[in-house]
């Protein structure tokens, strides 16, 4: 006869088996992520980080979408139609969207948020100027009446690179453009977790059942139907490499943004681990601030290109693998439509520090300080900004780095203020391959002084040119604006161009289908 300690002992094994089913049931329903960075700023609309931009695609949804080989494609909407030569654009909302509060998604939502991402994004105030007049006659409907024909319209507000054209609800999208929206209420396949985020440990989101996704097609970036087989996505901030690559080992996390370089070969002999070089490439860049001494000088931008040796930036920050990374990178993207080799041998051949030292002197430069903005918990910024503030200083400049973490970093680089004074001189960052296709989407290019990325350049030939770009009436004629623009390009300098390279990421091998371009998490699987 079985003791009373057995007894007890089955009871309570048949009386937790549910219990421990639905624990295990929901921690595979649950993605453990690590993003490159920790969330600090909400608003997409507001902030061009990336890990800002990956929140707001999870958040928000866009009108139109992009898929993988960047065709525009309906997404909220469920068409549109074209009338008066190009003058007069409707757009249809498919039924069923809803934001999270449980209100529709009516035209006057997106006619405010169009209006609202319009004033903070480039290509936004291309289209906000030829815009008449932008109205919602119905629940569902948006018009646009235009000044002249704009043929770009799906492609502006289906453009995946920051800032996200994000539909929000109007009491949020009359929030000045000034000002951050923090009430995260969107529409789009998952919902923002405020009562459970911690700011620097954790990010939490929770599938929104009420998503509606698009019917037919593929899934492809942010085109085609988004279905989240996942019920929780847990950003868990890991800031230093080894740590995350770890925490991947021993399954404590399923995914990592960014794959330290160094530690790769470990992670591929780890028998549950993934590793896998992306599709997608980003081009890293240097920015200068063109305000303050001494990059506010266009001739000491342009010395410094005899200094710059891209492959030095790409091996420091991703490895001397070169499969990994590219170099001879200018403008555009290689190996696109836009991307030419004008003016590009000026990076080539054996760089001469001596004469980039005279070419200095002969610009003007006079000792000024130059501080270098240094991300600590991004290794492969760090690493760029550390062979940055050397490039500098053979160079015989005054340079020093100001260490701080990202959100720091992304804070101080929005002043204008001098160095001393709680500014900067350079930093590096970079723009997604989506970014780089042509001068419209290159935030980096865009040379409007106060109204451009930070930095704020002022090149009237390079606005001008791009003017010239969106009126060219086919692609060659565009080709061969573009090669004007980036002939402009170095010698305006808004930027250096340090190299391309291609994300590796990591993750737990029962994870399937993981997306092209940027980190996002519906179509995502476990198995």
């Amino acid at each position: 006869m079985p003791s009373r300690r057995q007894i007890l002992g089955v009871t309570g094994a048949l009386l937790g088996a549910p219990r421990l089913a639905g624990a295990q049931n929901a921690a595979s329903r649950t993605l453990r992520f690590v993003p490159q960075a920790d969330l600090t700023v909400l608003d997409p609309v507001f902030n061009t980080a990336t890990v800002t931009l990956a929140h707001g695609f999870m958040v928000f949804d866009t009108l139109y979408g992009l898929d993988a080989d960047y065709n525009v494609q309906p997404q909220m909407v469920e068409g549109h139609v074209v009338e008066d030569d190009g003058r007069t654009w409707t757009l249809t909302l498919r039924e069923g969207l809803r934001f999270h509060d449980g209100e529709p998604v009516r035209g006057r939502d997106c006619v405010a948020s169009i209006r609202r991402w319009g004033a903070r994004d480039m290509f936004g105030a291309e289209l906000i100027a030829a815009i008449d007049e932008l109205s919602a006659p119905t629940d569902r409907t948006i018009r646009f009446r235009l000044k002249r024909p704009f043929p770009l319209l799906p492609r502006a507000l289906g453009k995946v690179t920051a800032a996200m054209p994000a539909m929000m609800p109007e009491r949020l999208a009359n929030t000045d453009p000034s000002r951050a929206v923090t009430e995260m209420t969107g529409s789009g396949p998952f919902r923002f977790n405020t009562a459970e985020r911690v700011s620097g440990v954790r990010v939490v989101y929770d599938r929104f059942d009420g998503y509606v996704p698009r019917q037919g097609g593929t899934a492809s970036r942010s085109a085609g139907p988004k279905i989240a087989h996942l019920d929780r996505i847990e950003w868990h901030i890991l800031p230093d490499p080894a740590t995350a690559a770890a925490a991947l080992q021993q399954n404590e996390v399923d995914w990592l943004e960014y794959a330290p370089n160094d530690l790769l070969p470990l992670l591929r002999r780890a028998r549950n681990v993934t590793v896998k070089v992306t599709e997608d490439s980003s081009i890293s860049v240097l920015r200068f601030n063109h305000l303050t001494p001494p990059f506010n000088n266009p001739a000491i931008r342009r010395a410094m290109l005899g200094a710059l040796d891209q492959s030095q930036f790409m091996t420091a920050a991703f490895s001397e693998d070169r499969s990994l990374w590219r170099t001879d990178v200018g403008a555009f993207l290689p190996n696109t439509p836009m991307a030419n080799d004008a003016g590009i041998d000026v990076l080539r051949g054996p760089r001469d520090m001596d004469r980039v030292k005279r070419d200095l002197a002969a610009a003007g430069y006079k000792g000024e300080k130059v501080l270098v903005l240094q991300p600590m918990d991004l290794a492969f910024l760090k690493a760029m900004s550390e062979v940055a503030v050397d490039m500098f200083r053979q160079a015989g400049m005054n340079a020093e780095a100001f260490a701080a973490d990202w959100g720091t970093i992304v804070q101080r680089r929005a002043s204008r203020e001098p160095p001393d004074r709680g500014g900067w001189n350079a930093f590096i960052s970079g723009f997604s391959a989506a970014g780089l296709l042509d001068p419209v989407a290159n935030l980096g290019l865009r040379a409007n002084g106060d109204r451009a990325w930070f930095g704020w350049p002022n090149s009237p030939a390079l606005e001008q040119s791009r003017q010239d770009w969106m009126a060219a009436p086919d692609t060659a004629a565009q080709q061969a604006v573009a090669r004007q623009i980036q002939t402009q390009f170095w010698q305006d300098l808004p930027y250096l161009p340090l190299g391309e390279y291609f994300r590796v990421i990591a993750h737990q091998r029962n994870l399937v289908d993981i997306p092209v371009g940027l980190s996002t998490f519906t179509g995502v699987r476990r198995v």
